[in-house]
């Protein structure tokens, strides 16, 4: 799939040659490419699949999928090396290869679940899946080589047409496999009953190809042994799926309590709402605490509030779907709000949720609330050349360190969000914890003023949450935060001074000298 391992094209002879397969070589060739096909899409799922998994339980994309890709690319190097032991019985090695692969692929979502839950630590189990499935998809395509060349003159005869028949179905596979696991079998089964539905198909795959078109080189002994590998591997597969659902809730108690009220999976993220009757609700955003209704209102008071120092009849909140920045613009007397949320299932849980709905003070049910969905990069592109200014902007984004979201604190981001604001509006950005993960504070810091913005650094106390991601989303070594930083930003005059509002602390620390900004081509959010 991502680099074909080398293929040796060499063909041991069968003892007492091989029998005459009941096909004839046409339709044989063209099974064993069928075959070629169905599992490079199933490798790539399985790919695709830890890739996924690494992201939201891990988090950094990049630095995830970059262990995961490379690893496996490393180990399917080793399993072609090691395939050449099983030349000599091409066929039954590839069958019980297709078996073990369907059972370590399509269980490792499961297992890489439970150990996030239950050991607190899914990267040891990553890796080693990581190794376990590319040295098994690396000894598939020698195996399948000698199995082709075994059935056909012509793949005797020219042995480079063969392999670049082999690697073409090979790669279309995988492409077909790329694009149905983001576009059909993730949104349409979840992660765990899409490895489990994919594992099936592989084991039934080879287990097919083998035992119909090479059943009779077969032993006695050597056909039993794939019968009962499939059906067992099988088996486990059915029986996984069957109590999938089962799975994930005792997965998602163990993660987040008892208390667990609302779990739903939307186009963009899992959205989970914990809280037992009478208690502050808590918001997670694919397992990340987003709100905590212990300790949330010092964090919007602080963002929203000093950024209303001012004219703010307009106000524009990027994110903060769940309504509570909302609420306190609400609160400081406007004439409008518009609010660009990516996920509508935040909102539809923000106004739907009773103890959501009420700690958000029924936001969306004001009439002077407009919500737009989209990415705000892509909206502030659009809206930037038209439409009246805004008199504030407010930033309620997921924090810098999450891949996903460093394009929403970059120069070019401030530079589409300065171009909205009117003459002496403002900018108010969360830009994560300031004592605990100093240097990302001040690189948002450096970026804004890069953009043309003067600055002024402030933060609130008073964090009760004890969870390390909190409104955050992200982690420094572990540390659990006990503050939030923001930066309130204006173009051609200095913003008015924070300190003023109740519950708004001085930073601590001086401004490094020298920091470089973050872009679109280079982000600096982690480094």
């Amino acid at each position: 799939m991502i680099e074909a391992p080398h293929v040796s094209v060499a063909v041991p002879p069968a003892q007492g040659g091989p029998a005459p397969p009941p096909v004839r070589q046409r339709a044989g060739r063209f099974l064993v490419l069928a075959t070629v096909f169905i599992c490079a899409a199933c490798g790539l799922v399985y790919e695709l699949e830890l890739v996924a998994l690494a992201s939201y339980l891990i988090g950094d994309s990049v630095t995830q999928a970059s262990v995961v890709l490379s690893v496996m690319v490393f180990a399917m190097g080793v399993g072609s090396l090691l395939a050449k032991r099983l030349r000599w019985r091409a066929a039954v090695g590839f069958g019980l290869l297709e078996a073990a692969l369907a059972l370590v692929g399509g269980c490792s979502a499961l297992v890489l679940y439970a150990t996030f839950a239950w050991v607190g630590e899914s990267r040891y189990a990553l890796v080693g899946f990581s190794l376990a499935i590319g040295v098994l998809i690396g000894a598939e395509i020698p195996l399948l080589m000698t199995l082709i060349q075994r059935i056909s003159r012509r793949a005797e005869q020219d042995a480079g047409g063969t392999v670049a028949d082999l690697f073409a179905a090979d790669y279309v596979g995988a492409l077909v496999g790329g694009l149905a696991f983001p576009f059909l079998l993730l949104p349409w089964l979840g992660q765990l009953t899409s490895a489990l539905l994919t594992g099936a198909v592989n084991a039934v795959a080879g287990g097919a190809l083998v035992l119909w078109l090479f059943g009779r080189d077969l032993t006695v002994r050597a056909r039993w042994l794939l019968v009962v590998a499939n059906v067992t591997v099988l088996g486990v597969l059915a029986t996984a799926t069957v109590l999938a659902d089962d799975f994930e809730r005792s997965v998602r108690r163990a993660v987040y309590g008892e208390r667990l009220r609302v779990a739903v999976q939307t186009d963009v993220q899992e959205v989970v709402l914990t809280g037992g009757a009478g208690e502050p609700p808590e918001l997670f955003l694919d397992g990340r605490l987003r709100v905590s209704g212990r300790d949330e209102h010092r964090y919007h008071r602080a963002l929203v509030h000093p950024a209303m120092r001012g004219p703010h009849g307009r106000v524009l909140v990027l994110g903060g779907g769940d309504g509570l920045a909302v609420r306190e613009v609400l609160r400081a007397g406007v004439e409008s709000v518009t609010v660009v949320e990516l996920d509508p299932g935040v909102v539809r849980l923000a106004r739907q949720d009773p103890a959501l709905a009420r700690l958000n003070g029924h936001a969306y049910g004001d009439p002077r609330v407009r919500v737009v969905y989209g990415d705000a990069f892509a909206w502030l592109r659009e809206t930037a050349a038209s439409g009246a200014p805004y008199d504030v902007v407010v930033c309620d984004l997921p924090d810098p360190g999450i891949t996903a979201s460093t394009k929403l604190y970059s120069a070019e981001f401030y530079g589409l969000a300065g171009r909205v604001l009117g003459a002496g509006g403002r900018l108010a950005v969360h830009a994560g914890p300031m004592a605990s993960r100093p240097r990302t504070f001040w690189t948002v810091d450096a970026t804004l003023r890069s953009a043309g913005f003067t600055t002024r650094p402030y933060r609130a106390t008073g964090r009760l949450s004890g969870f390390a991601a909190g409104p955050d989303r992200s982690t420094d070594g572990g540390s659990v935060p006990d503050d939030w930083g923001f930066l309130l930003a204006a173009r051609g005059q200095p913003p008015p001074d924070p300190a003023a509002v109740a519950g708004v602390r001085p930073v601590v620390g001086t401004r490094p000298a020298d920091l470089p900004p973050s872009t679109l081509v280079h982000p600096r959010y982690g480094e």
